[in-house]
């Protein structure tokens, strides 16, 4: 056998060092091309002469000195790939010349500072962004302020209006409250809000020049197509999602409380590799599935003979599945669970098949809603059809993306949209209908893929048919 050099074997030892290096974070986020494209898609759809700004989202806090961790605002990442707080991103519709500069987009981040580094990770900063996000120009976020840009040459400045959730951190001298502040003042956006304005000509050229409404049509029309390269980080949070399901199924236990089961899940996120969770886990046991948005979990037993119904989703590189899966707490169906889990099964088949592209996207909800209601009359729930009733209170379809409820214009389906179909029945404690209903609540959730054929379920992994189901629950976990 030939032996290596000291030359090779140097040279494997740097490559090797050096590839451990660059693995120590996920490699599959986004890579700055896409950011790079999505900023042009959004350029071509601005109005001639115009300005679109992008603001970081706050930093958010949960009590005293403890914030939330930082989730970027997910236009401001869609369109820079920037995951920092304190940040702002202009995108000209044509070439701007600044000073010596000439450029269509520029970005201001937070400076690089070794002390806040210290305590709370790396910054990008100017060169971070220039190298790693492709910007060619870019600031520290201080320097905005006597950044000398004349707003008033714009026939349009486009922006969404101002949420009152922005804190000042005195700390700091560029934070997000300070951009924002220092942005209205180079506007006049604050003139627009007084009632009676001292100078009617600014308050005038004011109103008719800044535009709150138009960035975040632009931005829905945008982001409810997704990319190729979307559709591999969604159908990766989607099927992690729905491994969290099917293990869970095979964990069910009738002592079993519903925050270890939000546990459960929430652990397979992490074992695959997602960050987070892409909204508050809802787990709700017998009475509690009846509640839509239930997110305490705090049920300590969730006893012998009830439903479970588990709306949850994991967030990976920033992208958010939502699957929900209802199952007896015994791996049982009973008599009626098992009727009114049948309704919302087929109600859910059939308003899939209507995912189809340049259909309303209204239809499928439309669906649903006339089989359940009719199934709900044969069961004598509701005396017939046209009865009004509150056990299916909500729409089956919206998008997700960046956001479990993405933005859309929910008009027709097109190619390559992601959207939930999710009917459900929920009949709680109380209802005026025979007791032998009470406390049962269903919903079947799935991630449907537009294609140009059939609609593709990203989320089929987890089972849904009763059968399938309770079987799987007999067989033995891993928790």
């Amino acid at each position: 056998m030939k032996l290596f050099s000291l030359k090779s074997l140097l040279f494997l030892f740097i490559f090797s060092t050096v590839f451990a290096q660059q693995n120590e974070t996920p490699q599959d986020f986004l890579k700055k091309e896409f950011h790079s494209e999505r900023r042009e898609q959004l350029r071509a759809k601005l109005p001639k002469n115009s300005v679109a700004v992008v603001f970081a989202n706050p930093v958010r806090n949960r009590a005293n000195d403890v914030d939330y961790v930082y989730h970027q605002d997910p236009n401001f990442y869609y369109l820079t790939g920037y995951k920092e707080p304190n940040a702002l991103v202009f995108i000209f519709k044509e070439n701007q010349t600044i000073g010596n500069k000439t450029f269509n987009e520029v970005i201001f981040v937070q400076e690089r500072n070794e002390q806040a580094e210290m305590w709370n990770g790396k910054r990008l900063g100017v060169e971070g962004v220039q190298d790693e996000l492709g910007f060619r120009v870019a600031y520290n976020g201080g320097e905005f302020k006597s950044y000398e840009i004349d707003f008033s040459k714009f026939d349009k400045i486009l922006f969404e209006n101002f949420n009152n959730d922005v804190r000042d951190n005195i700390r700091e001298t560029a934070d997000l409250y300070d951009l924002i502040k220092s942005f209205k003042e180079k506007v006049s956006f604050d003139l627009i809000n007084l009632n009676n304005p001292t100078n009617d000509k600014l308050y005038n050229e004011t109103k008719k020049r800044t535009d709150t409404e138009t960035l975040k049509k632009l931005m829905t029309s945008l982001r409810e197509i997704k990319t190729k390269e979307e559709l591999a980080l969604i159908k990766k949070a989607v099927d992690i999602s729905a491994i969290g399901q099917l293990e869970m199924m095979k964990a069910m236990h009738p002592n079993m409380s519903e925050t270890e089961a939000q546990g459960v899940h929430e652990f397979v996120y992490k074992k695959y590799g997602a960050e987070f969770e892409g909204y508050p886990s809802i787990v709700g046991a017998g009475n509690n599935g009846c509640i839509l948005h239930y997110v305490e979990n705090s049920k300590v037993n969730i006893g012998d003979n009830n439903l479970i119904l588990m709306d949850l989703g994991a967030e990976y590189r920033g992208y958010t599945a939502d699957v929900t899966r209802t199952i007896p707490t015994n791996g049982k169906f009973s008599t009626e669970q098992k009727l009114i889990y049948d309704l919302v099964y087929e109600a859910q088949e059939a308003g899939i098949a209507a995912y189809k592209i340049g259909e309303s996207m209204q239809e499928p909800n439309d669906i649903a809603r006339k089989i359940i209601n009719n199934g709900l009359a044969k069961l004598g729930i509701i005396a017939n059809e046209k009865s009004k009733h509150n056990y299916f209170p909500h729409g089956t379809s919206h998008h997700i993306g960046l956001d479990v409820h993405d933005p859309g214009n929910y008009e027709k389906f097109e190619e390559n949209m992601v959207v939930t179909m999710e009917p459900g029945i929920y009949i709680p404690i109380g209802s005026d209908c025979d007791e032998k209903w009470w406390g049962i609540g269903v919903r079947i959730e799935d991630d449907i893929l537009i294609t140009d054929g059939e609609p593709e379920n990203l989320s089929a992994k987890a089972p849904r048919k009763i059968e399938e189901i309770e079987a799987l629950m007999k067989e033995k976990g891993n928790f």
